[in-house]
């Protein structure tokens, strides 16, 4: 039988993920926000607009579940649809003012936020686990 040491590790990646989610979670929902309305936030706030397979690659939103949180951040009037110049078929995505304004208020409030609990760590720390990720992931490809 393989070394089975890579089962700590599993459980490692799993627990750490899910208390950063739990943390990260709670003080969006205190932003009014759910965790994928942020995520389309934070992810088109200062960019151009960009098509929904763009948008779905960085944020690693499903596509079912795409849908209807633009539909939802639409209806806000957080976002809006714009003609795709370059494939009159489709059209991009991009923050109206008002979701711009909420992008410049909710981007910066959760990275402090966040910053409370990673400040915790040193900068070789981190270093390290961001190596450690990009090994362990690498070991997928």
């Amino acid at each position: 039988m393989q070394h089975m040491g890579y089962l700590a590790l599993i459980k490692g990646l799993a627990t750490t993920y899910q208390a950063f989610e739990g943390h990260s979670a709670s003080h969006v929902k205190k932003l009014g926000l759910t965790v994928t309305q942020f995520d389309i936030l934070a992810t088109l706030g200062n960019q151009p607009p960009m098509t929904c397979k763009e948008l779905g690659e960085k944020t690693l939103i499903l596509k079912g579940t795409m849908t209807g949180v633009l539909e939802r951040l639409e209806s806000k009037g957080l976002i809006a649809r714009v003609p795709n110049e370059a494939d009159g078929r489709s059209y991009k995505i991009r923050l109206t003012s008002t979701g711009e304004k909420l992008f410049q208020k909710v981007f910066p409030e959760h990275l402090k936020h966040l910053e409370k609990t990673f400040g915790k760590l040193s900068k070789k720390e981190i270093e390290k686990a961001v190596s450690a990720l990009k090994t362990i992931k690498a070991a997928f490809n």
